[in-house]
């Protein structure tokens, strides 16, 4: 990818989930009572910000993940994932006998789809630590997954109040959103995500849409994009200048692996929103390039030995 400086390495705030991912493959899901030896297994950390926070260190950034892992052998794996990876974390349930969430993934021999099942972080109510502001030194992206209300909540306030562009992984709606939305910068939801009144975003969530008291408005987002899987993104801003609107192609590739696709796509874009072309289009067509290069190798961290030429040099 050309238009990608060089500069010292950027610092990236990661505000979410982390899983241990137990990751089978096979060419078809066992049936009731049915025991299968699979194709291939794999233990990493996973969720949306941790896997973000593991593409943006792979393109030379340094991220900086908060997140609850707590004390337990589940946590320890995924913590030597991620520290392996260049990922500093953050721990806010460390010295607690937190479980962390385990998912229970299969992906697809055959077509690569992945189906996953997990406990998220339901079971886990964390606060804000007091010293919010020393987790943003530094720093100019931050990333939220929604995960976590009630610390995403005040910190992307905080780093809203000190200038840092907000970028809202936008998978599917949590209550959450009502109060990240607004503090964002740039929103990219997938084509599944629906607002609080059932709505698609669309462009009247643009900056002087009618507040009904009914959906979330844009607040402060000036920036959306809505991703569809192997289709195009679609996309459309508005600032002083006026509104724009277009899409971005996704780059064709054989999919062997989609698992954390849409990870690799927030991750690469926060790398290219501060490391990048000034273009927003220009920045998805980034991610989208190195999801599509997630989703051409098996498993969740060789591929990133391929990113070095998309890297900032």
């Amino acid at each position: 990818m050309t238009g990608i400086a060089s500069r010292l390495a950027p610092v990236g705030v990661f505000v979410g989930l982390t899983t241990l991912d137990v990751i089978h493959r096979s060419r078809c899901a066992p049936g009731p009572d049915e025991k299968m030896t699979a194709e291939r297994q794999d233990l990493a950390a996973g969720g949306p910000a941790a896997n973000a926070a593991v593409v943006f260190a792979a393109l030379g950034g340094r991220p900086r993940l908060v997140t609850a892992l707590g004390d337990g052998p589940a946590a320890a794996i995924a913590r030597a994932d991620l520290e392996a990876h260049g990922v500093e974390v953050v721990d806010l349930a460390q010295e607690t006998a937190m479980d962390l969430g385990v998912s229970a993934i299969r992906v697809d021999a055959l077509t690569g789809s992945r189906s996953v099942l997990s406990m998220d972080a339901a079971a886990h109510d964390l606060a804000a630590p007091e010293d919010i502001g020393r987790l943003f030194d530094g720093c100019e992206v931050a990333l939220f997954d929604g995960h976590h209300p009630r610390v995403a909540s005040p910190l992307a306030e905080a780093a809203r109040a000190q200038g840092i562009p907000v970028v809202i992984d936008a998978g599917r709606w949590k209550p959450v959103m009502a109060e990240l939305i607004p503090a964002a910068t740039t929103v990219i939801a997938s084509a599944d995500f629906r607002l609080v009144d059932g709505q698609r975003p669309g462009r009247h969530l643009m900056n002087g849409a009618a507040d009904d008291g009914s959906r979330v408005r844009s607040g402060s987002s000036a920036r959306w994009a809505v991703t569809h899987g192997a289709g195009s993104v679609d996309w459309w801003t508005a600032d002083a200048a006026g509104e724009a609107a277009g899409e971005v192609d996704v780059p064709i590739v054989e999919a062997v692996d989609t698992l954390g696709a849409g990870d690799a796509f927030h991750g690469a874009f926060a790398y290219a929103s501060v490391r990048g072309p000034t273009s927003f289009a220009a920045q998805l067509r980034y991610a989208a390039g190195v999801a599509s290069l997630r989703c051409s190798v098996v498993g969740p961290r060789e591929w990133l030995a391929l990113l070095g030429s998309r890297r900032g040099a």
